[in-house]
């Protein structure tokens, strides 16, 4: 019903058209370059752990004829220039036998070796899987590859593809400064998107499909274990009862490799996970003292874990809040990291009945977030001014708190557009009352005024008049179609 193509549920691959579409046009540049003095052309692939980054990769090397070599660095040191000769000889480029047996003094030598096996007459792809294990400690690489490719990989036919889940690393390759910027354009695999989401699973409505991504997070590994057709509680209880299901393990990787235990980061992301926002709370969940909890949240930040948020107005505020960016690490943070004990002993029955008596005011915080994102790609809604920025608004005291605010500019906004009120309850219609609560609520907000157009988003529809705008999960969900 979403319109989505994807791959056979047995095939271990969901969605990901757009991307493998975006990869076959990559490769077509580099055919249709042949001939030039540097056909080659290298893509930075970038995305969370587990988001599905390889696995796309593969599929994409699966459709093509090309002569392929695919490389998994592991955090092994010098160790890997071993493994990346066997990987090498093991490959169908065509110049693979001139890797048997070698042993490679570096990384130039085997960047030069590569070269050689490389085809002139054909185009070819060359992978390297977690691209930031090679730097670690080692800007020397960085430099050597980005020397090779000048000189001598570029001159060749050949699609270089280097991915890593290290956010901020695989950003920095290509900003000034450094050895590879603008040598190889930025491919971003982020996860699936709540229509995706909805398809894969078999949502029966729009409203549920929202659900399903805000406990997957459009993660694919999770979404491929929740049965198509499968309501949220029947999803939750299966998974629940397996210690060993993506919904409850995928998590606890995510964390493992990426999550620096030197700056208690653990601590910090549990407290926002059990709902602490400001500094002050997070210092007295986390134990952490001023100084050492800025550091953590900053590490967090830069690696797209914990995002900051400010009030949106006319007027500066310091009143900053913390998220966690991953609606699934979210939802895991919250409901399943605590319960681990009961899970493994199988009792995760009782783990479901918690989320129960918790769901909906949970998911009427988590569900913001995305629909400040539905409302920033469906910009200009009808009936509202064009804004380049959606947030919301509130104060120490959260009095007032207003859930949307659009405006021309962020953090401090010259006009503000409109504002709106987010209701994602499972029955209760968005009501007249609501709407007065809404309004009173605006105008004591900085730059806004009685004249503000007003956005209503309800889950349940609307029995309110005088508003500019009203969207329901239907309309939502058309942001990302």
């Amino acid at each position: 019903m979403y319109g989505v193509l994807y791959y056979s549920w047995r095939m271990d691959f969901v969605g990901r058209t757009r991307e493998l579409a975006l990869l076959a046009r990559e490769l077509s540049r580099v055919q249709a370059s042949m001939g030039t003095a540097a056909p080659g052309r290298c893509l930075l692939v970038r995305g969370r752990r587990r988001v599905g980054k390889s696995r796309l990769i593969e599929a994409f090397v699966g459709t093509q004829t090309a002569p392929t070599l695919f490389f998994t660095a592991s955090r092994q040191g010098d160790a890997e220039l071993g493994h990346f000769a066997g990987e090498a000889a093991r490959s169908t480029l065509p110049g693979a036998t001139l890797f048997e047996g070698l042993a490679l003094a570096d990384w130039d030598a085997a960047l030069r070796l590569l070269h050689a096996a490389l085809p002139d007459d054909r185009v070819s792809i060359v992978v390297i899987d977690e691209f930031p294990y090679l730097l670690e400690g080692r800007r020397d690489v960085e430099a050597t590859f980005q020397k090779q490719w000048d000189r001598l990989l570029s001159r060749k036919p050949v699609l270089l593809l280097l991915i890593g889940s290290d956010l901020a690393v695989m950003e920095a390759l290509n900003t000034h400064g450094r050895a590879f910027y603008q040598r190889g354009s930025e491919f971003v695999v982020r996860p699936l998107s709540p229509v995706e989401t909805g398809a894969i699973v078999d949502s029966p409505s729009a409203a549920d499909a929202f659900d399903a991504y805000l406990v997957s997070g459009g993660m694919p590994l999770v979404c491929r274990d929740w049965p198509r057709g499968a309501s949220l509680w029947e999803f939750l209880s299966q998974s629940l009862s397996d210690e060993t299901s993506a919904l409850v393990v995928s998590a606890h990787r995510t964390l493992s490799a990426e999550v620096p235990e030197q700056y208690s980061a653990g601590a910090v992301l549990r407290a926002i996970g059990n709902g602490e926002r400001t500094f002050a709370n997070i210092a007295r969940a986390s134990g952490l003292a001023g100084s050492s909890l800025s550091v953590a949240l900053e590490t967090l930040i830069q690696k797209r874990i914990v995002a900051k948020d400010v009030p949106l107005s006319t007027k500066p505020s310091r009143e900053s809040r913390y998220r966690i960016r991953d609606p699934y690490l979210r939802f895991w943070l919250t409901f399943v990291e605590g319960s681990m004990p009961e899970i493994e002993r199988g009792r995760g029955d009782r783990v479901v009945d918690r989320i129960r008596a918790s769901w909906s005011s949970w998911r009427g915080a988590a569900v913001e977030p995305v629909v400040r994102e539905a409302i920033r790609r469906l910009a200009p809604l009808d009936g509202l001014p064009q804004a380049d920025a959606v947030g919301g608004y509130w104060t120490r005291s959260n009095d007032p708190e207003v859930d949307i605010i659009g405006g021309d500019r962020e953090p401090v906004a010259r006009v503000i557009h409109f504002a709106g009120s987010v209701k994602w309850r499972d029955e209760a219609a968005f009501e007249q009352t609501d709407l007065h609560r809404l309004a009173a609520l605006v105008a004591r907000v900085p730059g806004a005024s009685p004249e503000t157009p007003l956005l209503v988003v309800s889950r349940s529809g609307v029995r309110a008049r005088g508003m500019a705008c009203a969207l329901g999960p239907e309309e939502l969900l058309e942001a990302w179609r």
